[in-house]
């Protein structure tokens, strides 16, 4: 990636693609550096224990289809020894490019090297891949998601809080308190504790709450890392009847975290609309492959390399808008969200 990497940056500065409307194979049109061969892209995810993967997945293996791009999709089940074997394989398979949701930010860099020496650009799809020079980042505005999820406690009264976080394995947990952090500072709120859930097990979030009661009766609120996280610690304050009376935000959109959400469980979540960022993902992967450049919003530092980081807006939701972006978006139906509420 750094040769292959800079060869990128200096495509952003001499020309871009210019999206002409006659369907998709015209939006490529000028991408002819490999015209007429296959192109293979591999994708190697974390896990599916997170449900909004398989959304990206989805929607990523049939942009890249329309693209004339087939997809190599991989799952590690949560394991960076497994993910690291198959990114090997990917190599070996000689693919045209590698999206990867990594397990583990920080651990890649090795066997990424054999893909930087191969000149297969590497995209890090969501989770930002330490230290490598991946040829592009594109993810939401992770602060942004952090300071969403801090204003809706905020506009709610709450004065103390309490955060059960993804691991600080994944790039996004710092980037996503930073900007929660921040709004706290500003509104004069305490933060009671941190806590940090290993691999995104939802059972350590709901444990957590069963060995700290006493701390969280003290609490407003409970700022979660995904929504995920948020079930777990709904279950959990329901033991002690406090579920709806403590304030719970998560990230993700999840089905049943909207469905708390109108219940009065869950007081918001971060929207953060994949199938835009999967499709986007896609076409800019299949322009990588066939070599050619692509237009980034800005840079982001990997902690060695300067990397070409394309952003999605999230949208924050909670009751007053769970019809208007969630049900009339079509990510979810009314049927489904308002399942265990009567009419």
């Amino acid at each position: 990636m750094k040769v292959y990497g800079r060869k990128m940056a200096a495509m952003l500065l001499m020309s871009s693609m210019i999206l002409c409307g006659c369907g998709k194979a015209a939006e490529l049109e000028e991408d002819t550096s490999v015209k007429g061969e296959d192109i293979e892209i591999g994708m190697c995810f974390d896990s599916f224990v997170i449900e909004r993967w398989e959304k990206d997945r989805d929607v990523f293996v049939d942009t890249a289809a329309a693209f004339g791009a087939t997809v190599n999709v991989q799952n590690a089940n949560g394991d960076v020894n497994k993910q690291i074997e198959q990114i090997e394989y990917l190599i070996d398979k000689n693919v045209d490019c590698l999206v990867i949701i990594p397990v583990d930010c920080s651990a890649l860099k090795g066997v990424l090297q054999k893909a930087d020496k191969k000149g297969i650009p590497v995209v890090s799809y969501d989770r930002l891949i330490a230290d490598v020079g991946s040829d592009l980042y594109i993810s939401f505005d992770n602060e942004k998601v952090g300071a969403m999820l801090g204003k809706s406690i905020i506009d709610a009264g709450a004065k103390s809080v309490v955060m059960i976080c993804g691991p600080l394995t994944d790039n996004n947990v710092p980037m996503v308190n930073n900007g929660f952090n921040r709004v706290m500072e500003e509104n004069g709120v305490e933060i009671l504790d941190t806590f940090y859930c290993e691999g995104w097990k939802a059972e350590l979030g709901g444990a957590y709450i069963y060995d700290n009661m006493e701390l969280i009766k003290s609490a407003d609120a409970i700022m979660c890392g995904n929504d995920d996280l948020a079930t777990s610690a709904i279950t959990a304050l329901s033991v002690s009847q406090l579920a709806g009376v403590k304030l719970v935000v998560g990230q993700d959109a999840d089905l049943t975290a909207c469905q708390h959400i109108v219940e009065g469980t869950q007081l918001m979540t971060v929207y953060k609309p994949v199938g835009k960022l999967a499709e986007k993902a896609a076409k800019l992967s299949v322009k990588l492959a066939r070599g050619s450049g692509i237009n980034a919003d800005g840079e982001i530092d990997d902690g060695t390399h300067k990397v070409p980081y394309v952003t999605v807006d999230p949208v924050a939701v909670n009751k007053d808008n769970m019809d208007e972006v969630i049900i009339e978006g079509g990510f979810h139906t009314k049927e489904d969200v308002y399942m265990n509420v009567a009419n």
